[in-house]
C-alpha cells in the first residue's frame, strides 16, 4: 500500500457470530458475572482456548474454540452483557453498525428458552453504544427441525426494521447437511416475509449458492466457492445478491486452498455486490480494520474499492432506509 492509500476508518460488520466474538477480556467479565472460574487464569492459555493460531489446521480446530464461549452464554444476564460488550468492542475498533447473529437453540443448556435468549440479547442491544441488529440462526442438522421452526417463529414475532431482530440465517455444517434440505423451512420464512441470509459456498459448493438464491436468500454468507463457476457468478450478479465475505475465516477453515487467489477483488470487478466482514473475530484474532488491511496487502484493494465494499454493506444491511441513509452519509464524509 502506498502513502496515498489510507485504510477506511469507519466500518460495517454484517456477518459476525456472537459466540465467535468472545475475547479473553469478555470471557473474564462473563465468568465474574456468573461467579464462575475459567479453566485457566493465564492469558496465553485462555487465548489458546478462545482462538485458533494462524496455523489452524482444519475446521475441527476452528470449531472447538466455540466450547468455552458457549458455556459462558447460558444465562440471561450473561447473554445481555455479552451483546453489550461485543458491540462496545466493535465501536472501539471503528465499527459504526453491526449485525450480530446467534442461534437461540444453542443457549438453552441451563434452562433458558429460546425466547428468553432472544429477549436477553435484545436487552444487550438496547445498551449498545453503536446501532446494531440481531439475526437469528437456524442450524443445519437432522434432528433439530422443531428447534429451527421455533427460531423462525421467534424471528417472525420479534421482527423489526431496526433496533432488534431483523432477519434469519441458516448456519452450520454445510457439507454434511445440504442447503436444499431446508427448502421447506425457508419457504415458511418467505411466507412470513422474513428477510434472510444463508451460509453457502463455504464448506459446500457453488450449487449450494444457487440453491440458496432459489430459496429466496438476498444475501449469502461467504459464497467464496462460486469462484470459477461463471454461471453462478452471473446468477449472483444478475439477481443483485450480496456476498458476506470473511477472508481470515476462509483461510483458517480452509474454505479457500490458495489465498493468493482469493476472489474478493475479482468478484468486485465483475460487478458482484461484495461486503467484507469478520465472521468470528475473537476466534480468528482479527478485527474488521485488520480484514481491510489484509485485503489491501493480499489483493491490492484500492481505497475506492474499500469505499465500494462499505457502500455495498450499507445497501445490504437488514435495516431501515433512514438508518441506511445515515450510514451512507458517515461513509462518504
Amino acid at each position: 500500500m502506498n502513502k496515498e492509500q489510507k485504510s477506511a476508518d469507519k466500518y460495517i460488520d454484517l456477518h459476525a457470530h456472537l459466540d465467535g466474538c468472545i475475547t479473553g477480556d469478555i470471557a473474564r467479565k462473563l465468568a465474574a458475572l456468573q461467579q464462575r472460574t475459567l479453566p485457566t487464569e493465564d492469558d496465553g492459555e485462555l487465548l489458546s482456548l478462545l482462538s485458533v493460531p494462524d496455523s489452524c489446521e482444519n475446521l475441527n480446530d476452528f470449531l472447538k474454540c466455540f466450547d468455552l464461549p458457549l458455556s459462558l452464554l447460558q444465562t440471561e444476564e450473561a447473554l445481555e452483557e455479552a451483546v453489550y460488550l461485543i458491540l462496545s468492542d466493535m465501536k472501539e475498533n471503528g465499527v459504526i453498525y453491526a449485525e450480530l447473529r446467534f442461534a437461540p437453540q444453542f443457549h438453552t443448556r441451563k434452562g433458558m428458552s429460546q425466547e428468553m435468549a432472544v429477549q436477553a440479547a435484545l436487552k444487550g442491544l438496547k445498551r449498545s453504544p453503536i446501532p446494531g441488529n440481531l439475526i437469528l440462526c437456524c442450524m443445519r442438522g437432522d434432528s433439530n427441525e422443531k428447534e429451527n421452526l421455533e427460531t423462525l417463529e421467534l424471528t417472525r414475532r420479534y421482527l423489526t426494521e431496526d433496533g432488534g431482530v431483523v432477519a434469519a440465517d441458516l448456519a452450520g455444517a454445510e457439507a454434511l447437511f445440504p442447503t436444499e434440505d431446508f427448502e421447506m423451512l425457508f419457504a415458511k420464512a418467505g411466507e412470513y416475509n422474513i428477510p434472510f441470509t444463508i451460509h453457502a459456498g463455504e464448506a459446500g459448493d457453488a450449487d449450494d449458492v444457487r440453491t440458496a438464491i432459489s430459496m429466496g436468500a438476498k444475501r449469502i454468507g461467504h459464497g467464496v466457492r462460486i469462484a470459477g463457476h461463471e454461471d453462478v457468478i452471473a446468477l449472483v450478479k444478475n439477481k443483485g445478491i450480496f456476498l458476506e465475505m470473511c477472508p481470515t475465516s476462509n483461510r483458517q477453515t480452509k474454505a479457500v486452498d490458495d489465498m493468493s487467489k482469493y476472489p474478493l477483488k475479482d468478484f468486485l470487478e465483475k460487478g458482484i455486490k461484495v461486503t467484507l466482514n469478520t465472521d468470528d473475530p475473537a476466534i480468528e484474532r482479527t478485527t474488521l480494520a485488520r480484514e481491510f488491511t489484509y485485503m489491501e496487502q493480499l489483493v491490492e484493494l484500492s481505497p475506492e474499492q474499500e469505499k465500494q465494499l462499505l457502500l455495498n454493506s450499507v445497501k445490504a444491511a437488514f435495516t431501515s432506509d433512514a438508518r441506511k441513509e445515515d450510514l451512507r452519509r458517515q461513509i462518504l464524509s
